[in-house]
């Protein structure tokens, strides 16, 4: 069910404590967490806590949670001090997502190419 955690989930089990990560913000509905295989000196994951497959899922059921993620991911670029940054959402295989539970993932750090892959 959407929301609920999925016991094989890698973000859910982060998000229960029963999988470490590198955790630079919580909130009472998202947690930011670093990226263990960084592309940008600067790359962390934020993720809503509830689980949905994608962003367009995420959107879909619980655009205010949508919008938390985002807000988050403008808190964290502020807290790492990135004058400019990319937040980036893969939705689906062919774009590359690997974990099924939505994640945003905020690049900075470096020069950005365009167009990206």
């Amino acid at each position: 069910m959407a929301g609920e955690p999925q016991d094989d989930c890698l973000f859910c089990k982060i998000v229960g404590g029963h999988v470490p990560a590198t955790i630079v913000r919580e909130t009472d509905t998202t947690v930011a967490f670093r990226d263990i295989n960084p592309q940008a000196p600067t790359h962390i994951l934020i993720i809503p806590k509830a689980h949905h497959a994608d962003a367009a899922a995420l959107a879909t059921a619980e655009p205010l949670l949508a919008a938390d993620v985002l807000r988050e991911a403008q808190a964290v670029a502020d807290e790492e001090k990135l004058e400019s940054y990319r937040i980036v959402f893969n939705t689906g295989t062919g774009a590359g997502q690997t974990v099924f539970h939505a994640h945003a993932h905020l690049l900075g750090g470096r020069g950005m190419q365009w167009p990206p892959g």
